[in-house]
């Protein structure tokens, strides 16, 4: 993809100027939409005297609050883990809190650190209205604000770092259609468990995956539910429903692994798991552990250094007056706007390469092969 530079000045005490996207080369995402803390709700700073390489933040200030702990274990472990490192390397003092799955909580969190005096605030929004009310309040003060993982709709980040998340959907139906439970079968009965329907991300994957998964000849979708909040729990309850009403389904389609898990659960109690196609995404200890064990068909990585470097880098970059390179844009469909973006590419996880994310030191070898699971990760290349 041929990148482009967009003019990008911090707002600051002494000027405040707008970004501006010089980018004629757009991704398809105009579509609407998952500390170090080492506790829940924790913060972590980091700051060094001097940079690691040519990127130097000088000390400053910075924002940065996770959206919760429960939908996935990359906001506890791996995304501030990866941040926290960068910030250090540098130079920018990072300020890494979560909001607990608490809107309230972020603003509160947001509101604190203006008052600190961060010169960036960066958010994964947990709504996309709360999201708006918070990058507005920050810009009022002078602070320049990012939008990290999903997109704020009529919000007013200057920049979007994430993953291509309609092609991270479309792995996924890439992947649950070659699943051996439904592979060459002339007739599939299929459900989707969606995201959070106030997570844009969550309408990106499925835009990806129905694309896919609507042009597949026998093919027949028999129910298709959005999971507030992405609760684990709910999605169980949801799919215990559907299984109820379709007891013959071949596949589910399930954004993310946490609420696999519980899909997962619901089919053993029906003595059904490893014969129904599951899908999942964000490569956790559980879901790799299922992928194994043959229970869940495939996993989507999506690195956290492919995020976190690059955005604590533009945003050295920014606190210099300096301009981050993109990688395209995404439409704000509430506002019309093209946002300048950093896009990342995922990976689809089957069995074939399941070691992959562990080996990588993405997901933790001591939370994955335990007990019966330290057999299977030697029979799958884990080092």
């Amino acid at each position: 993809m041929r990148k482009s530079a967009i003019g990008l000045i911090v707002v600051g005490a002494a000027a405040s100027l707008a970004l501006a996207a010089c980018s004629s080369d757009k991704n398809d995402n105009s579509a609407p939409a998952g500390g170090t803390s080492t506790s829940p709700g924790a913060s972590t700073s980091a700051s060094s005297s001097g940079s690691g390489g040519a990127l130097d933040g000088k000390g400053a200030k910075v924002g940065i609050i996770l959206p919760d702990t429960q939908s996935s274990q990359r906001w506890v472990t791996s995304d501030p883990q990866a941040m926290t490192a960068e910030c250090k390397k540098v130079n920018l003092s990072c300020d890494i809190q979560n909001a607990q799955n608490d809107a309230g909580k972020m603003k509160a969190i947001a509101e604190s650190m203006a008052n600190n005096g961060v010169k960036v605030l960066m958010i994964t929004n947990l709504d996309s209205a709360s999201g708006a009310a918070i990058q507005a309040e920050a810009q009022g003060k002078g602070i320049t604000t990012i939008d990290y993982d999903r997109l704020t709709l009529g919000g007013k980040a200057a920049l979007y770092i994430s993953y291509d998340n309609v092609a991270v959907g479309t792995a996924q139906g890439t992947a649950l259609v070659k699943c051996p439970q439904v592979a060459g079968k002339s007739a599939v009965k299929y459900v989707d468990v969606n995201g959070a329907p106030t997570d844009n991300n969550a309408t990106l994957f499925k835009q990806g995956y129905d694309g896919v998964l609507s042009k597949q000849s026998g093919w027949t979708k028999v129910d298709d539910q959005s999971i507030a909040k992405w609760d684990n729990a709910v999605a169980g309850t949801t799919f215990t429903a559907m299984l109820r009403k379709t007891p013959d389904i071949n596949a589910v389609m399930v954004a993310n692994d946490g609420m696999a898990n519980s899909v997962i659960a619901a089919l053993k109690n029906q003595k059904l798991n490893g014969k129904v196609a599951v899908s999942g995404q964000d490569a956790t200890a559980q879901g790799l552990q299922n992928i194994m064990s043959g229970d869940q068909c495939f996993s989507i990585y999506k690195p956290s250094a492919q995020e976190a470097v690059p955005a604590i880098d533009a945003i050295a970059q920014i606190v210099n007056g300096q301009t981050p390179t993109t990688t395209g844009t995404i439409k704000d469909t509430q506002t019309g706007q093209d946002v300048p973006a950093i896009l990342a590419t995922p990976i689809a996880i089957t069995k074939e390469n399941v070691a992959q994310p562990i080996n990588d030191g993405y997901t933790p070898k001591d939370q994955v092969c335990t007990g019966s699971y330290a057999a299977l990760c030697s029979q799958n290349g884990v080092k």
